[in-house]
């Protein structure tokens, strides 16, 4: 359990340097670097400051309670907005794709994950085998959405494939680990009514999740709207209903996640047609009403087509201004619980490495499943990063004694690893396919991707 450990001037004081050393970390930018890979850098360095004599704070502060809540918010808002950028019907457009692709990408880093185990700790008891493939069929979403986010990448194909992968991910990941968890608690029992009922609460609540959404959005608008009309009620809408299926996700034993991108991905701009138009579109509108009919016809049409846009933006603006706070905060607090001292031990480093090299293959390989017409390393290694949900599964492991102390530091070390890695390799990728399709003149627009 997160526990706070300090005042509320300290944590708000340290809040305030999270978001200092995130903007620090986009220097990486100026490598051509996606900035998250800076942020989690600067989270590592943060994290490698408590071992410092005399740092002015504690390093209980890693995993504060308050600073937890600060970035799980992000992490939510983060797929939230993921969420408003598709909708439905590109989803379902891409769901059979994505459905193999999390197939594949749980299969084959399970039994890679369980094999190299077995060789490597090869008097270890069989159910740390297990527990090993499962911590690795684990997938943080977050860190490869905010590289496409970084990247323009977001409405592309292989997103849309990643981001429905990782949810159906996260869905099969929850039942693995239920087996596992059972099975540890059982002495290596597995009980099929826990696994069935948590994978039916997992199902039901994604397909209820989404048809539900999809009937009192635009009731539950229209009532606020006649409230009040105004920008501050459509983004305490939005913002509601975002949180409101992140606790239901967590309800039905789901991460938060998970409910935040159902959320954003069926509300649609119809939900908010009663509130007030953005004042930007309002402008723009009337400034094309005037010059019609004048020379200026042409740039009449581009406001017009501005106005457009910012009207059917203006929730997606208004989520970012809130999840420019949050988001970063999500990323150095995710690099601050790297301990740089698991590194210091050749032994564990090595093992780290080598099944670090196991669990990238088992997902990259996984990105050939999405088939033609979509680029299979981008969805592969966009499926790569283990982070807070690989955490997750390794602190169980831990708790249920599954996991000795040296175990846990390699497991560390893969998460360390996989996480990092990513957004580098993966910048490289959609950087190419961007150069490539312009060359080839497919590119295209963001809002028709």
């Amino acid at each position: 359990m997160h526990e706070t450990h300090a005042g509320p001037a300290a944590l708000f004081l340290f809040t305030v340097f999270l978001l200092l050393a995130a903007r620090f970390g986009a220097l990486v930018e100026r490598a051509k670097q996606p900035a998250v890979l800076g942020e989690l850098l600067a989270g590592v360095g943060v994290g490698a400051l408590f071992l410092v004599p005399g740092f002015p704070w504690p390093e209980a502060m890693r995993t504060d309670g308050f600073l937890h809540l600060l970035a799980e918010f992000g992490v939510i808002l983060l797929l939230f907005k993921a969420g408003l950028e598709s909708n439905v019907a590109q989803m379902r457009a891409v769901g059979a794709r994505a459905l193999l692709v999390a197939l594949v990408g749980v299969f084959l880093p399970f039994f890679g994950g369980w094999a190299t185990s077995t060789i490597l700790f090869a008097d270890a008891p069989a159910i740390l085998h297990v527990f090993i493939g499962a911590t690795f069929t684990a997938t943080s979403v977050g860190i490869t959405a905010r590289v496409f986010a970084d990247l323009a990448f977001s409405n592309a194909k292989e997103a849309k494939i990643v981001l429905g992968a990782a949810v159906i991910d996260d869905v099969l990941g929850l039942i693995v680990l239920a087996v596992v968890a059972g099975m540890a608690q059982n002495a290596g029992a597995v009980d099929p009514w826990a696994v069935g009922k948590t994978a039916l609460a997992a199902v039901g609540f994604l397909a209820g999740a989404v048809l539900l959404g999809s009937l009192i959005a635009k009731p539950i608008g229209t009532a606020l709207s006649r409230v009040h009309e105004g920008v501050g009620m459509k983004m305490a809408f939005a913002l509601f209903f975002c949180v409101a299926f992140a606790h239901a996700a967590s309800f039905a034993g789901l991460a938060p996640i998970v409910g935040a991108f159902a959320a954003g991905l069926v509300l649609d701009n119809v939900h908010f047609a009663r509130f007030r138009r953005p004042e930007l579109s309002v402008k723009l509108r009337a400034w094309a009403r005037a010059l019609r009919g004048s020379a200026h016809h042409p740039t009449a049409q581009a406001m017009e087509e501005e106005a457009e846009r910012a009207e059917h933006k203006h929730v997606e603006d208004l989520v970012e201004g809130v999840a420019a706070f949050f988001v970063p905060i999500f990323f150095v607090y995710t690099g601050m619980q790297v301990d740089v001292r698991a590194f210091l031990d050749p032994g564990v480093l090595g093992t780290g490495l080598l099944l670090s090299a196991v669990a990238c293959f088992g997902k990259a390989t996984a990105g050939w499943a999405a088939g033609r017409g979509s680029d299979p390393l981008i969805v592969g290694i966009g499926m790569v990063p283990r982070g807070e949900v690989g955490l997750i599964f390794a602190g169980l492991g831990k708790q249920l004694g599954v996991v000795n102390e040296r175990t846990f530091a390699i497991l560390l070390v893969v998460i360390i690893l996989t996480t990092l890695v990513t957004p580098p390799v993966l910048g490289w990728l959609i950087r190419r396919k961007q150069v490539r399709d312009t060359a080839r003149g497919n590119v295209i627009p963001l809002e028709a991707a």
